[in-house]
């Protein structure tokens, strides 16, 4: 209850500036969540399309690898078919590599949407309390300039006090958005090397079972 009350006190002293940076706070929670929960599931549909798709490719099912992939939400299936329909057009591996990384390209997007903006908010949230603290800091010095002598230095200790909950409030938002922005990306990028992986896998398994044409090789 203590605890609460403090939390209630600081929030409260900090003036108006308290409450844009809370949904600014807010704001990157529920981005922060929704793309976490975003690249744990794509994670996983990866990693459950792949394990499916692999021994299939390695027994040479291509039929069923099709069927599975067609109707398949994976970025990893959609990048599979990418590669066995560049196959159809040309038997080189060189092709099937280029059709399979530009739709590692399209993916990109698709993993890395809203992450940046966590980086975006912490900012504005410190420029904010920033802002904040130089606002009250000029109420405070006006006030000042226009009380009593015997109420200057309680007024001026009370504004200053006020001021400095606007800065600290900006960085205690900023600071964990900043974290939540270096997690995810990270996480994305752990997703890209696995996909990248994966197609490698997939090439090489494709090339044991149907002999695709190495080009550098070919063209010796």
């Amino acid at each position: 209850m203590e605890i609460y009350n403090t939390i209630v006190s600081f929030f409260r002293d900090g003036g108006l500036f308290m409450y844009p940076i809370a949904f600014i706070f807010a704001v990157g929670i529920a981005v922060a969540i929704e793309r976490y929960i975003f690249l744990e599931k794509a994670k996983k549909m990866n990693k459950s399309a792949f394990d499916k798709v692999l021994p299939l490719i390695r027994n040479g099912e291509f039929d069923k690898v099709e069927s599975y992939i067609r109707d398949d939400q994976a970025a990893i299936s959609r990048i599979i078919a990418q590669g066995l329909e560049a196959k159809q057009v040309s038997p080189r591996r060189e092709t099937m590599e280029h059709a399979m990384q530009e739709g590692v390209l399209e993916t990109l997007p698709r993993l890395s949407k809203r992450t940046g903006l966590l980086a975006i908010l912490a900012n504005v949230s410190t420029l904010m309390g920033l802002l904040g603290t130089i606002v009250g800091l000029i109420a405070a010095f006006t006030a000042v300039a226009n009380a009593d002598p015997a109420d200057k230095a309680t007024l001026l200790s009370q504004s200053i006090s006020v001021a400095m909950n606007t800065t600290a409030f900006g960085l205690i938002s900023a600071i964990p958005l900043l974290l939540m922005h270096y997690f995810l990306n990270t996480k994305t990028t752990e997703i890209i090397d696995s996909i990248e992986m994966c197609a490698v896998k997939f090439l090489n398994a494709v090339a044991k079972n149907t002999g695709i044409v190495n080009s550098s090789r070919n063209s010796d």
